[in-house]
């Protein structure tokens, strides 16, 4: 019997539902907390690799995160003049497991929202907490709307802002903005069956990812100035422009855009906490402890794995601190692994500058490539 009866869960993205429906499935009360007013989610598509439809099994949602998304294989690499440079098979499944799905973010959080609520848990939003006291033995909540609770454990999922890290760990470890952004849109399908495509441009970087039989969406890496803001209606000629130099499927992207186009724009920001991840009886996990850029389409794995190896910690004979050093020694090498990769990837890609300089990539790219995904993809199909 583990150290907990209650958790409290700040934050109903994907990795505070995973935690609460993972958390709640061993027999502890949770009670889950959102500051957005509603569940509406933000955003196109989401890639679940192997590593990730893991954690999403442990939880019991598999079968219908596969229902809802679409299988592939892979990665078929090219340039922007749409030149074949290699294909990269993805190796973190296995005979059990996908290698890829990939879904809407509606569909996932709605899934995960299936999960919270038949393991008895309720979501509410419009609530957060504003005093977090630490008794040794328990935390005393004071929520926003005047209420308060007493819990054995606070698990802070608040994401990449998150006001618990700050409160725990102080400014030192507050986001720090790459200089570049990734511009996403969902599209009529096409491509290859059972690929997802990326394209090596000059100084940017596009590609497509299925999300189901009738769906992709285009996603594009750019150079942003920080701080930039753009207006919305503004994003289609912005995305037309980034475009401009490629061809092959973004090409074709390009030409249907327009005022319909639903197109989301995203910095792109990191942040990695030092081991622990918490102080006495609150921790923070997911984005709130580890985000990265999304170059192997892991932030929302990570937080799935944060989610499920967190409940197995507490779900152990130890006390909480064993618990919670344990957890954070489990998860900091494979999260800091994957913000590595991710920002290798960015600042590889962003070096290219010409066709000199493409080349040379391209040419880097055909002889390594399948070698160093297949390293890291090994390293993602172990256990969690």
């Amino acid at each position: 019997m583990g150290a907990v009866n209650n958790v409290l869960v700040v934050g109903a993205g994907i990795g505070g539902l995973g935690a609460a429906a993972a958390l709640a499935q061993r027999g502890i009360d949770v009670d889950i907390i959102e500051i957005r007013p509603h569940s509406t989610v933000f955003g196109v598509g989401i890639n679940q690799p192997g590593n990730s439809l893991r954690a999403l099994r442990d939880i019991g949602v598999l079968e219908e995160v596969k229902a809802a998304g679409y299988e592939f294989d892979g990665w078929r690499f090219k340039d922007y003049k749409d030149n074949l440079i290699v294909d990269v098979p993805s190796g973190t499944g296995d005979d059990e497991i996908p290698g890829n799905v990939a879904l809407t973010r509606r569909d996932l959080h709605d899934i995960l929202i299936g999960a919270v609520e038949r393991a008895g848990v309720e979501v509410r939003y419009g609530v957060t907490a504003d005093e977090l006291d630490d008794r040794g033995d328990s935390v005393h909540v004071t929520f926003s709307d005047g209420t308060t609770g007493l819990y054995d454990l606070v698990a802070g999922f608040d994401g990449i802002k998150s006001r618990i890290r700050g409160q725990l760990f102080g400014e030192t470890h507050r986001p720090v903005y790459t200089g570049y952004a990734v511009w996403r849109v969902t599209i009529p399908r096409t491509g290859p069956p059972r690929l997802g495509g990326i394209y090596q441009g000059i100084n940017a970087k596009g590609g497509y990812i299925p999300l189901n039989e009738r769906e992709m969406y285009l996603f594009l890496v750019t150079p942003e100035p920080q701080d930039q803001r753009y207006e919305k209606e503004q994003f289609p000629d912005l995305l037309r422009e980034r475009l401009e130099q490629f061809e092959g499927i973004p090409a074709e992207v390009r030409e249907q855009l327009g005022p319909h186009s639903e197109i989301v724009y995203s910095p792109l920001t990191e942040v990695l906490l030092p081991e622990p991840w918490h102080r006495g009886r609150i921790v923070v996990a997911g984005d709130a402890a580890h985000a990265c850029t999304p170059h192997i389409t892991q932030g929302a794995g990570m937080a799935l794995e944060d989610a499920t190896v967190l409940a197995d910690e507490l779900d152990k004979d130890w006390s909480v601190e064993e618990a919670l050093v344990a957890f954070a020694k489990r998860r900091y090498p494979r999260a800091k692994l994957v913000q590595d990769v991710s920002r290798g990837i960015l600042n590889a890609e962003m070096q290219v500058v010409s066709d000199d300089a493409l080349s040379h990539a391209v040419e880097h790219m055909a002889a390594e490539l399948p070698g160093q995904v297949g390293g890291v993809d090994a390293i993602l199909r172990q256990p969690a």
